[in-house]
Parts: C-alpha cells; structure tokens; sequence
C-alpha cells in the first residue's frame, strides 16, 4: 500500500506541497461531517477552540491560540465570532491587565456532546484508511510535526551528517549544507 501511495504524491513528493493538499482534503471531510453540530454552524478553527476547551477549559487566549495552532497576534477575531455565537466568554486575568481566560458558556457545554462525537466520527473515516501499523505510524510522524517550533533547524535538532544520511531534507527540498 505504501508503495501506491509513494507514486501519487504530487511536486515530486514535496512534503510542505503534500500536506496542504491532504489538510484540505481533510478540510472537505469535516465540511461533510461537522453537519452534525449544524445549528451552530461551526468554522473548522472554532470547532478545534471548542474541542480545546472541552480538555481544558478556563486557558489564556495565547495558550489556546498554540492549542490550535494559531498565531496569538491574530487570534481574536476567532473569539470575536465564538463570543457572538454565545459560546465563549472572555474573563480577564486577575494578575495580568493584558491576558484574559476563555471559558465555556452553557450553551457550547449544551454541544459538546454533538462536537465530541462529530471529531470521533472524523477519527473513524480517516482510520478507515488504514492499517493498525500505518495508523501508529501516521500518529507518530503527526506528533513529530506537531512538536516542530518556529525556529526548528533540521541541522540543529539531528546533526547534519544523521539528516542527510537518513535522506531527510530542508523545505526546498535540498539536502541541508554540512556544517
């Protein structure tokens, strides 16, 4: 199976190139699934909020917006839209004038049934795909790319010579210098 899926990436396997085409593939799933919490019409990026502060509810808006995977600076428009819907309220920080802390109002606890069920329904198309094997693997590379910070060196992280020996490659698709 890996073999087929080798041969149908696209840009002569780019990774950055690859998983933006497959998060938009998975952007068209969630369109098709997130039906189910319909009477909130829910944006993928509130959806993933409102599944964040189901885990963990009462977070600064600054860790919330890295919960999901978005810039801090331009997050608030995302809360605007969820505090307008009745979903969110905005509490400030008792000891920081600038933070403020997001929790649930009852109304997104009234959903969170449908919201939960509507991400294991996505979880279980996507496993569908799959072997167990493939699975563990995809989970593992995901939680690799989830761990990358903004000034990840490839160099820094594996030692040039373990990078390029072990095929891996910089963004444009080179291998890294050695140093």
């Amino acid at each position: 199976m890996s073999e087929m899926i080798q041969t149908q990436l696209r840009f002569n396997g780019s990774v950055w190139c690859n998983l933006d085409i497959a998060l938009r593939n998975l952007d068209q799933l969630f369109s098709r699934t997130v039906h189910t919490v319909q009477p909130i019409k829910l944006t993928i990026i509130e959806w993933y909020i409102l599944r964040a502060l189901y885990e963990r509810d009462g977070q600064h808006a600054s860790e919330l917006a890295r919960a999901v995977g978005r810039a801090a600076t331009s997050f608030t428009p995302n809360l605007d839209k969820l505090q307008d819907k009745g979903l969110i309220e905005r509490h400030p920080d008792p000891t920081d004038r600038r933070a403020v802390h997001i929790y649930l109002t009852a109304k997104a606890e009234d959903f969170r049934e449908q919201v939960i069920a509507s991400a294991e329904q996505i979880d279980a198309q996507i496993r569908q795909i799959f072997s167990d094997e493939e699975f563990e693997a995809f989970q593992s590379v995901l939680a690799t790319l989830q761990s990358i910070e903004p000034d990840y060196n490839v160099r820094t992280a594996m030692g040039a010579g373990r990078a390029a020996s072990n095929g891996h490659h910089n963004g444009n698709g080179a291998a890294p210098d050695a140093e």
